[in-house]
């Protein structure tokens, strides 16, 4: 892979990229980039959670002048949640050039938004049905985009958008470059390409088996609140030389570190709060074995090369594949074999499946380690330290009195076997008590929709039933838009309260029931989301 240095990029989005932890590119990254720069249309074709923001949003800032008092790029999205992803990492890409991003989406109060727009946004990301009514308004003019973005595109037009997205690209000038990126190439984003992209390059990253091959997967299926005790037990029994634990978020992090070293582990924590010196004390400890384990987030151990990880533990299921099949790769390094093992809630087991599907690598079902094991475990590495001192060069005379005084008096199992409980240690009695975490969601498959939106496979209630009770008709699916399904955690923010299913129009709801302006087409833009989030109030 290439070091972002080799891009020839200017030194304030190195410094960003740097800052982010990023080192290397991806396969999509690496391909993707040089052809965004030179300014030629493309089409990129890749799994979701492979990198494909930074793939655009790279070039896009490096190319946007900062003195620029108009919108000149615009990334198309199919959903609020991807709409709010990619506007927080293009920030974060910019932090120190100071290019300025706006995302704009349906189910906000438009109001914000045209306050928000008078900052003179030079990157605008958002969902086609908001956009179009921005443009109706008039506060968005698209008279001087230069660059255009069509993030997962399939998912647009699965959901109806085809309409929007033409209306919208027919208002940009002719003379831009166009990117469309899209994980399939159905003949619908065929059409789309050859009608709006000019001489396009194709860039596909499809990978057979992303997973490394010398890594063994597998996964245990165990409520949250029993996290902490399979853990202490795999650790136990599995006895690694050195092992990474993985958190969703920093107080996980935090809170995991400490209840291991509270049972008696040697173990610290590595999370984005802390200073370079406090990073740079916990990797020392890390690479010359002073703890065997090191709890991290995604964030902080990107990079992180250390020789000697026998196991890697997803005490959190990550939140994209790619960040699973990083978080793994940090064992079975230069040829040696590694051990993978992920804690999976009931709630997650379709999140787990979205990872084999992309990583193309089935991961083995294994069941909670016993305490039998667990014993069995310890007791193993001692009696392989044991025969080492006994097959090594280690002087032993002085201590052998002592043993013929104690072999006098006991049994000689009785005392080897507690010479054992006394070396094995036993657990502190420590009540560990950690926050629980929200369980990932999937992201379940849509409804079939056609290209002018009227749905052919109608789940939520259309005829004959739905799925909110009895009742049919049209009327059902508008009642019940605001309601949720599945796990809830009743939080303020819209970006944190959408595991389960979600059912909204994508258009501003306080706007007298219509979200375009003039009175005219006042057909609600839905935007049916079943993406699981990917944020986190408390994030690495």
């Amino acid at each position: 892979m290439k070091n972002f240095a080799e891009f020839g990029l200017e030194p304030k989005v190195l410094q960003a990229i740097t800052e982010l932890g990023f080192e290397e590119s991806t396969p999509i990254q690496e391909k993707a980039i040089p052809v965004a720069l030179s300014g030629s249309d493309m089409i990129g074709q890749a799994q979701t959670g492979t990198g494909k923001t930074a793939a655009f949003g790279i070039p896009l800032i490096t190319k946007i002048d900062t003195s620029e008092e108009r919108v000149v790029a615009l990334v198309m999205t199919p959903t609020r949640e991807l709409a709010i992803q990619v506007s927080e990492e293009i920030g974060k890409l910019s932090r120190f050039k100071g290019v300025r991003s706006l995302a704009i989406y349906g189910g906000q109060d438009i109001g914000r938004q045209i306050r928000a727009l008078k900052k003179r946004p030079q990157i605008i990301i958002g969902t086609p049905g908001r956009l179009l009514d921005h443009i109706n308004r008039k506060t968005i003019r698209l008279d001087d985009v230069n660059t255009v973005v069509l993030d997962e595109a399939d998912e647009m037009l699965d959901m109806g958008f085809m309409d929007d997205i033409t209306s919208i690209l027919k208002l940009v000038p002719d003379e831009r470059q166009t990117m469309l990126f899209s994980a399939t190439m159905p003949p619908n984003i065929q059409k789309l390409a050859n009608t709006f992209l000019k001489n396009p390059e194709h860039v596909s990253v499809m990978p057979k088996q992303v997973s490394a091959p010398l890594i063994e997967q597998n996964y245990i299926e165990v409520n949250e609140r029993s996290k902490f005790d399979a853990l202490s037990r795999l650790l136990d029994m599995e006895s690694p030389e050195l092992a990474i634990v993985f958190g969703r978020t920093k107080r996980r992090v935090d809170e995991l570190s400490e209840a291991l070293q509270k049972r008696g582990y040697t173990a610290d924590g590595l999370h984005g709060d802390l200073s370079q010196n406090q990073r740079d004390a916990v990797m020392r400890k890390f690479r010359d074995g002073s703890i065997d384990v090191l709890v991290a987030t995604d964030v902080a151990a990107r990079g992180l090369d250390v020789s000697g990880v026998t196991h890697v533990i997803n005490f959190d299921l990550p939140q994209d594949p790619e960040s699973y099949v990083h978080r793994i790769g940090r064992t079975g390094r230069a040829g040696k074999e590694g051990s993978a093992w992920s804690f999976v809630t009931p709630r997650e087991m379709d999140h787990l499946h979205f990872i084999e599907r992309v990583t193309r690598h089935r991961i083995n079902r294994k069941p909670m380690p016993s305490l039998a094991e667990a014993i069995e475990g310890k007791q193993r590495v001692v009696a392989d330290r044991l025969i080492d001192v006994i097959h090594g060069d280690e002087e032993l005379n002085e201590y052998k009195a002592i043993t013929l005084q104690l072999l006098e008096q006991y049994d000689s199992v009785q005392l080897l076997s507690a010479a054992f409980k006394l070396l094995t240690g036993e657990k502190k009695d420590v009540q560990v008590n950690l926050t629980p975490e929200d369980p990932i969601r999937a992201k379940r498959r849509k409804p079939d929709i056609r290209s002018n939106g009227r749905r052919l496979n109608a789940p939520y209630g259309r005829s004959g039933g739905g799925r909110y009770g009895s009742g049919g008709g049209g009327s059902n699916y508008r009642d019940n838009k605001d309601r949720r399904g599945g796990y809830n955690n009743n939080r303020g923010d819209n970006r944190n309260n959408n595991y389960g299913s979600r059912r909204e129009y994508d258009r501003d709801r306080s706007s007298g029931g219509g979200d375009r302006s003039g009175g005219g087409d006042r057909r609600p833009r839905r935007s049916y989301e079943n993406r699981e989030s990917r944020f986190n109030s408390d994030s690495e």
